[in-house]
């Protein structure tokens, strides 16, 4: 192992965490934190300047609010005044105003889509904007043909070159016996696996989405009758096929499927789809350092959703009235289990690594949870693919903090599928010792695994 000094390494800046990629947060005033903003929503105050009045708001009328002391923001169509918001933002002020008296939508993704916009500003909200009217082209009929694609969920033919739309789309059917109802999903991709289908059937209502690449193919259906708990997912890989299986409650022949709903059958990009959650139920609580727990959430028996290596999910909890949401990495349960028994684990569990700080409004909620509460947790998001590593014959890691998560699956993956791989060097930077996170464990695995000795440090 590398004998390197605690504090050697100091902890990144803010900047440096921006020039990775990563999420910045500014120092903040005293009285200006979440909970502070959420009371000031309640206090009663207008928020908007318009007296509780909502307006239809021009292009023109929105670039007028374009300064701090007086700035408005149009995200998917909804105009916001987010003057009062400014000293609240843990963007700090500047991130604000690069969509002041514009539409921030696209910047809004990009940064941070998770972000329950709606319940955090509903107070600030202005209006909706005034849409001009397009004037028709002379060849409506191809605009309408190219418009219907877009309603309909398809990928236009002329943003893919030598490819049509409809050699892309997904197709599904279904079938029934006496006692089971099959939905085949026919994706058309090879090399599909558990990790790419993400299914929930709660009641009556079933919604099954398969990723394909950046798009996502969604069927939701209230289903035309009750089914039991639990179901069984296929997946032919090499032909790219899925089948969800669903076990009838009552032994009556179906008629038909169900009802379709809003986003049934649509193939869009997974952006566009907004997230989804379900309700997971705490099932332990396990002490990992002085102020970092690993959180161990156990998925609904109708669920089946597996988060692939460098993705990570978001959770939601309602606080003071108003809905919380923050992103988490998923890691496994350990690391010095067997690595093969680990990549097999169930998909029923989902394990979270949090640090809980002192005057964390997320975090203070999440550590007051009992066993047995629930938490909601969406689907998975991520953009990082296995392929980046696949033929690493050296692999090095940074990480500080809990910005460790990501390292342990992304650990397993690399020592157990990387056929070439040489060796693994990681530098966890940390404040004080007491601070580094499993250290027994990577320091059994240093010595576990040759690939990993001496690449540790700190």
């Amino acid at each position: 192992m590398l004998n390197v000094p605690p504090g050697a390494f100091p902890a990144p800046s803010s900047q440096q965490r921006v020039a990775a990629g990563g999420r910045a947060k500014v120092p903040l005033k005293p009285g200006r934190s979440l909970m502070d903003w959420i009371r000031l929503t309640k206090s009663g105050k207008d928020l908007t300047g318009l007296k509780g009045r909502l307006i239809e708001v021009t292009e023109d009328e929105l670039a007028k609010h374009n300064k701090k002391e007086d700035c408005w923001i149009c995200i998917r169509g909804l105009v916001y005044n987010v003057t009062p918001y400014m000293e609240y933002h843990p963007g700090g002020e500047d991130e604000l105003m690069k969509a002041a008296g514009t539409d921030g939508t696209d910047l809004f993704d990009q940064v941070h889509r998770w972000v329950n916009y709606e319940s955090m500003l509903k107070e600030c909200l202005v209006g909706r904007m005034a849409f001009k009217p397009i004037a028709a082209p002379k060849d409506v009929s191809s605009i309408l043909s190219e418009e219907k694609k877009q309603v309909n969920g398809m990928v236009s033919e002329k943003n893919i070159p030598g490819t049509s739309a409809r050699d892309l789309t997904p197709s599904y059917d279904w079938f029934q016996t006496d006692g089971l109802i099959t939905i085949v999903v026919y994706t058309k991709q090879k090399d599909m696996n558990a990790e790419l289908v993400i299914v929930d059937c709660q009641d009556k209502r079933l919604r099954g989405e398969i990723i394909l690449a950046d798009h996502s193919y969604l069927i939701e259906l209230d289903l035309d009758h009750a089914v039991r708990e639990g179901f069984d997912v296929n997946i032919a890989e090499k032909v790219g096929k899925v089948e969800i299986i669903l076990k009838k409650k009552d032994n009556v022949h179906w008629k038909v499927l169900g009802r379709p709903l809003e986003s049934h059958n649509t193939f869009i990009k997974r952006t566009d789809r907004g997230l989804f959650y379900r309700k997971c139920k705490l099932v332990s609580k396990t002490e990992v350092t002085h102020d970092t727990k690993l959180f161990c959430l156990m998925l609904p028996k109708s669920t089946h959703l597996q988060v692939p290596t460098g993705q990570h999910v978001y959770l939601k909890q309602v606080i003071a009235g108003t809905e919380v949401v923050k992103p988490y990495t998923p890691i496994l349960p350990s690391l010095t289990l067997d690595f093969k028994q680990l990549s097999c684990h169930d998909g029923a569990h989902i394990y979270l690594m949090i640090k809980i700080y002192s005057c964390g409004l997320f975090t203070q909620a999440l550590d007051h949870l009992q066993i047995g509460d629930y938490v909601s947790v969406s689907s998975p998001e991520g953009n990082f693919k296995k392929s980046q590593v696949q033929t690493s014959e050296d692999l090095f890691l940074l990480a500080a903090g809990t910005g460790f998560t990501p390292m342990v699956k992304l650990l397993n993956f690399a020592l157990t599928e990387v056929s070439c791989l040489r060796t693994v060097k990681l530098i966890f930077f940390n404040k004080k010792e007491d601070d580094i996170l499993w250290r027994n464990q990577l320091e059994e695995l240093a010595l576990k695994d040759k690939r990993t000795n001496e690449g540790l440090g700190w």
